[in-house]
């Protein structure tokens, strides 16, 4: 059997077919400078990943399938190449794709041409009668294909649930009737054929570390420009299973919000199946033929609809699957044999995370037999899937990545390295953190050091970035573990930068909603390595940006660095406009991305009380959703001005750099002022081409630096149906810090 095609002789196609007009998907994009960097740094294998719906059409086919072809005839930036390559692209999978109702169609084109190329999803399995190999084809439906040795030997995945291939088949009919007509002259995995890593670190260069996080971002589909670095960093962490070795992740969240994407589309070296479909044969080995389960064969395996109270799991398998997660082995009878294949358990969650913290545990929605310390005490980082927006399609990204199936290989030749002591020659973890706290800290760290420095070199803020996100992953884990058995020994999750400058790690949803998290314990202060509680009270402690931003405490001006902290009132639901605001005092706050009960009544509206006359500057009160701001910032204004009282308010910004977006601003600031008039404001604004700053000055006195501006909400739905367009409470906030100060 000849496997020496190369990959463009894998299909022959006509290649100078007319073209058809493009249509949407196919249509032509402004590359962005991320683009044109990415596309000349890595030619052939990068592709415009919205090209893939542009060709998938009615065929059930993996990304990394399509993006394989499109890698081959249309990784390119040039506008026709591309149509030409979609066409060449589709006329393949029109001419070779399977589709299971064309089976017969197929078969018969195979018998009357004598031989033809198919792409369809392969299987092999042992006849011990005949003692021969045999194939199955998924789609196309022939089975008993007879397979060398050499070939099944080579392709080993092909007996653990099967691979997509491309596919010579002969028909050879020899009036047998035991013997099947059906003959394979070639196969070959859809899968790259060589890879030069060295390559890849070396073009890792030319990338800063936000632009290479926007292409990894990008490679898995997104938009990197709708999400905030702690979003893209929990992407991130998704993929850690395909980098690192016996990496046990769980991720449980509301539904449409991709968990199952990353584990069924963008590898060929990892196998999603459903949590209630495995067994101990399947998984791990087969007693009565010695057969070795998917662990043995893939880098990763994920468990889909993983949660279920009323679920039930095999007690044999739990207790297999416990000390596989911890010793990286499995028994079978006697012998003790040993995998590499990291596992992956996603779920949806039937209630929001207040009432979880209320009146359970973040694990909540397991079964039964997995709500189990011993089992969840070896996972080495939960995911927080309520983080996640609902998947969009602006959320889709039109930019260019890498093709699936070359980052899938890059993603498993790291697997060899080990990058989890990276950390120590700047940071140190406190000696409350137990061994396996560590482990999983370490593993996460490692997985994240690969993907977004996959050279190991970093800067001190890098490193601690990926270490904090990496900390608190592990924190979420270790929490939730202490509220289900109480003998288990409380931790501070802090680590050390310098001779003795502690820093402690929370979790978002403990910052959020701090009287539910820590419910069954009293916070004790003091050093990390003699607490007994992890994480602090204060809803506005100054947290270290995720990476360094203006906003760094040690970066900002001086005359405001000394400024303490403002502890700024917990909400634990809508905001209540009957409650007064927080009382107005000198200071600053600072909040994560992904903060939740942040709203402009708590922030401003003790500061904005009984000023008579208020100035803005903004240089971004421009789109549509920031205008939506400004008049949220007017309704807060409202709130705190007695209705026999007159207000004016005077907003200085920038006008849009293009003219049909400026002509709408000034609809909209007019649509403002014309709207807030009936509140007794009168609003103003002008437009200047040299403001930087972003402050809120009132007549009172108050000077407050906004940093961010008025644009501290990350973007949602903003149909009339989705609540956060209402009620600010329930939005996730950039990161962004905030800083007061009185004239006095």
């Amino acid at each position: 059997m000849d496997e020496t095609m190369t990959d463009h002789e894998s299909i022959k196609v006509a290649t100078d077919a007319p073209t058809e007009s493009p249509d949407p998907g196919t249509a032509p994009v402004v590359a962005s400078a991320l683009d044109r960097k990415t596309a000349a740094a890595f030619p052939g294998v990068v592709v415009r990943k919205d090209l893939v719906k542009a060709v998938k059409g009615n065929a059930i086919v993996p990304t990394y399938v399509l993006e394989y072809l499109l890698g081959q005839y249309a990784a390119t930036d040039d506008d026709a190449s591309i149509r030409s390559g979609i066409e060449t692209v589709r006329s393949v999978l029109r001419d070779h794709y399977v589709h299971r109702g064309d089976a017969k169609l197929v078969q018969s084109k195979i018998r009357e041409r004598g031989r033809h190329k198919v792409i369809d999803k392969v299987s092999v399995a042992l006849n011990e009668r005949d003692d021969v190999y045999e194939a199955s084809f998924a789609n196309l439906g022939i089975s008993r294909v007879q397979v060398s040795s050499e070939v099944a030997k080579r392709h080993e995945k092909l007996f653990t649930g099967g691979v997509w291939c491309i596919c010579d088949i002969v028909y050879a009919h020899s009036g047998d009737p035991k013997e099947v007509p059906w003959r394979l002259q070639t196969l070959k995995p859809i899968q790259l054929s060589s890879l030069d890593l060295e390559d890849y670190k070396v073009k890792r260069a030319q990338f800063t570390t936000e632009e290479w996080i926007d292409l990894l971002i990008q490679s898995i589909g997104f938009n990197p420009e709708l999400f905030g670095t702690r979003t893209k960093l929990l992407h991130l962490v998704r993929l850690i299973p395909f980098v690192e070795r016996n990496y046990n992740l769980v991720e449980l969240g509301p539904k449409g919000t991709g968990k199952s994407h990353i584990y069924s589309e963008f590898s060929p070296h990892g196998m999603l199946i459903s949590g209630g479909e495995v067994t101990v044969a399947k998984l791990f080995v087969n007693n009565s033929n010695g057969r070795i389960g998917l662990v043995g064969y893939w880098d990763c395996v994920a468990f889909d609809e993983f949660a279920g109270k009323k679920k039930r799991a095999d007690r044999a398998l739990v207790d297999i699957m416990k000390n596989y997660m911890a010793n990286k082995s499995f028994s079978r009878g006697v012998e003790t044999l040993g995998a590499e294949a990291s596992m992956v358990f996603i779920g949806n969650t039937a209630h929001t995370v207040p009432f979880m913290l209320k009146n359970s545990d973040l694990f909540d929605e397991l079964p039964e037999q997995y709500h189990d310390p011993a089992f969840l005490d070896r996972i080495h980082c939960y995911i927080p899937g309520w983080e996640f927006e609902q998947i969009r399609g602006e959320m889709f990204s039109t930019g260019y990545g890498f093709v699936v199936d070359y980052l899938a290989e890059v993603l498993k030749t790291l697997r060899n390295i080990d990058y989890s002591d990276r950390y120590e020659s700047y940071f140190a973890l406190s000696s409350d953190i137990s061994t396996r706290d560590r482990d999983g800290i370490h593993k996460t760290f490692s997985g994240l050091m690969k993907l977004v420095h996959p050279t190991g070199e970093a800067t001190p803020d890098e490193v601690e970035a990926l270490l904090r996100a990496a900390i608190e992953g592990r924190k979420r884990v270790k929490d939730q573990l202490i509220r289900i058995d109480t003998t288990m020994t409380q931790v501070r999750f802090a680590y050390r930068a310098g001779r003795n400058e502690w820093r402690t790690v929370t979790t978002l949803e403990e910052d959020e909603y701090p009287a539910l998290y820590h419910r069954d314990h009293e916070s004790t202060d003091g050093d990390p390595e003699n607490v007994s509680r992890s994480g602090d009270d204060e809803v506005g402690e100054l947290e270290r940006p995720a990476f360094p931003t203006s906003e760094d405490p040690a970066k900002r001006d001086p005359a405001t660095a000394t400024l303490p902290s403002i502890t700024m009132p917990v909400e634990t639901g809508p905001a209540d406009t009957a409650k007064p605001p927080m009382e107005a005092k000198p200071g600053h706050v600072s909040y994560k991305e992904g903060r939740r009960n942040v709203t402009y009544d708590r922030l401003f509206g003790a500061y904005l009380r009984d000023a008579t006359d208020i100035t803005i500057v903004d240089s971004y009160v421009r789109l549509p959703h920031q205008i939506r701001n400004l008049m949220e910032l007017m309704e807060t204004i409202v709130k705190v001005t007695p209705r026999d009282q007159e207000v004016k308010v005077m907003l200085t910004t920038k006008a849009d750099d293009l003219i049909e977006n400026a002509k709408k601003q000034i609809e909209n600031l007019e649509a403002v002022r014309n709207g807030v008039l009936t509140a007794g404001i009168s609003f103003e604004y002008d437009f200047s081409t040299t403001i930087h700053d972003r402050y809120i000055e009132t007549n009172t006195g108050w000077h407050i630096d906004l940093g961010r501006g008025l644009d501290i909400y990350q973007p949602f739905d903003t149909s009339w149906f989705d609540l956060r367009l209402r009620q600010q409470a329930f939005r996730q906030v950039k990161e962004f810090g905030i800083t007061y100060v009185h004239g006095d």
